[in-house]
């Protein structure tokens, strides 16, 4: 049986069980590739290439595993049916989506059956030397637990998706990249970058004096103020900072 796949759907749900009121535990973007582990009626369960997570999804008509030449470099990239901006449709493609380009016309690209604006993506080994260059295209995005795009995310996921943006290897669960990330830094000695981690939690030091993250009880992805997060999760959760890291 055939069991390399890629995502030809701009998000799909990925859930720790096999029905769709089970906890959504990450989402697949469009370009990410995955193998099924087993096929059942409704749902396959399946193991997610980039991290090797495993979860269900709901069975439809994928595509050949995916071999991206660009990538979304917007938060929410909308498509076209032809190469003008008077085609465009209600379809987007989230933040570090890969595509395949296969045909050039003006300022647009085709990828699958649509297009998109080149201003929309970059060619795929295009890095930077500031690896969350891009993390603040996330502030007020609303706080989804399981979620990596413009419709909602979580802490942990806004760590991964830049660094994968950028070509890097990251764990998608927060112990796990506090575990992967070795470099340990002092509070006194934080730095644009750095990353902070509680039980559960992480954020991104934006500065030695703030930070952003996908923070649950505001709902949203926020920029705070270090020092005064630290606090408020010591008084509202009673979790004190593990580690800081540095990649």
């Amino acid at each position: 049986m055939k069991n390399n796949f890629g995502n030809n759907l701009p998000i799909i749900n990925l859930y720790k069980k096999k029905n769709l009121k089970s906890k959504i535990d990450t989402q697949l973007l469009y370009g990410d590739n995955f193998k099924i582990k087993k096929k059942l009626k409704s749902f396959s369960k399946i193991k997610i290439e980039k991290d090797g997570y495993i979860g269900f999804i709901k069975n439809k008509n994928f595509s050949d595993p995916v071999k991206p030449n660009f990538k979304v470099s917007v938060l929410k990239a909308r498509l076209y049916n032809k190469p003008s901006l008077k085609n465009k449709i209600k379809k987007f493609l989230p933040y570090e989506s890969r595509i395949r380009i296969f045909e050039r016309s003006g300022k647009f690209s085709k990828f699958d059956k649509y297009w998109i604006k080149n201003s929309d993506i970059l060619k795929i080994n295009i890095k930077n030397k500031n690896i969350f260059k891009d993390i603040q295209i996330f502030k007020n995005i609303k706080y989804l637990w399981g979620g990596k795009s413009y419709k909602g995310i979580d802490c942990s996921a806004l760590v991964q998706v830049c660094l994968n943006q950028n070509n890097k290897f990251c764990p998608r669960d927060s112990k796990d990249q506090e575990k992967y990330f070795k470099k340990r830094v002092n509070i006194k000695n934080i730095k644009k970058n750095d990353i902070i981690f509680w039980k559960g939690h992480v954020a991104v030091a934006l500065s030695k004096n703030r930070l952003i993250h996908a923070y649950g009880p505001m709902k949203k992805v926020v920029v705070m103020d270090i020092k005064k997060t630290i606090n408020r999760i010591k008084r509202t959760a009673d979790l004190e900072v593990t580690s800081i890291r540095r990649i």
